[in-house]
């Protein structure tokens, strides 16, 4: 898909990390953007900052695991700019949850999945029906991760199994728009190939009451700086991949109307690699029991 100005880009998530850099990368380009994130000071700010950028920027508080909410995004975009033709289905949270998978809480697999699985299908629903009327050239981009969609991590389970959902979600998508010969093409990102500074690790501060743990955690939530110290205080080096990078897979991958948003190389070929003859093989996955669960 050719990117011009004037189109319009409609991001969640978009008020930090990844979701803003996209938005500032599609502003960059051209490209009107809507802005919805579940914060609304952090949102009102990364809005201000783009439009001192100089972008035609709309922005609304929307918590992708309403699908009212993200219905009403969808009007609300429709009604300011007339069109959407990019769709990033990227808002996103880590659960919390601790421990062995069976010892999770509901309420930790409820939140994530409303956020992580069901508000990308919300995202679908409400604004791919009228990419495709539209006739227009379109594109939807859902963040997955490399943590559930290349490989799991059982140390993150609850995680791990949204964004291997958002996978196969993003997979099926592809496919009916193929049958539709829609002119509307459908990406899966995988940030990476290293570690993010995003606010992924502070996802506790947005989880609603309704799926508020039922008890205590063992141990207090560590923000992204306290483990970074933790990992040089044992002599591990951490590398991280700027948001902006990842944003640059985004335009590239659907200039190039490319699946896979995948970074090449590294780690992740790896999982890939050990993953797949596992299962050619019909071989019991030895790639996971590196993972120390303890």
């Amino acid at each position: 898909m050719e990117l011009r100005a004037g189109q319009v880009a409609v991001v969640t998530g978009a008020a930090s990390g990844i979701g803003l850099a996209m938005a500032r990368r599609f502003a960059a380009e051209g490209l009107r953007v809507v802005l919805a994130d579940v914060e609304e000071a952090a949102l009102d700010k990364a809005a201000a900052d783009l439009r001192a950028e100089g972008a035609d920027v709309h922005a609304r508080v929307a918590d992708v695991g309403v699908r009212e909410q993200v219905l009403e995004l969808a009007e609300t975009a429709y009604a300011t700019y007339g069109a959407v033709h990019v769709l990033c289905n990227n808002a996103g949270v880590g659960s919390g949850a601790e421990g062995r998978m069976w010892e999770h809480e509901p309420n930790d697999w409820q939140w994530a999945f409303a956020v992580n699985v069901w508000g990308v299908f919300h995202g679908i629903q409400a604004f791919v029906p009228r990419m495709i009327t539209s006739g227009q050239p379109g594109h939807v981009v859902n963040t997955s991760s490399a943590d559930g969609g290349v490989a799991p991590l059982p140390t993150a389970s609850v995680y791990a199994v949204t964004k291997a959902a958002v996978v196969t979600m993003t997979e099926s998508l592809y496919a009916h728009l193929k049958a539709e010969h829609a002119r509307v093409g459908a990406s899966v990102l995988f940030p990476g190939p290293h570690m993010l500074r995003t606010g992924l690790w502070e996802s506790h501060r947005n989880r609603p009451a309704r799926y508020a743990k039922q008890r205590p955690r063992k141990t207090p939530y560590r923000t992204l700086g306290q483990w970074e110290a933790a990992m040089a205080e044992a002599g591990r080096e951490v590398r991280f991949t700027p948001v902006e990078d990842v944003a640059a897979l985004v335009v590239d991958g659907i200039r190039e109307d490319r699946f896979w948003m995948l970074p090449a190389g590294g780690h992740s070929d790896a999982q890939i690699r050990a993953r797949a003859r596992s299962m050619l093989e019909r071989a019991n996955p030895s790639y996971l029991e590196s993972f120390i669960l303890d």
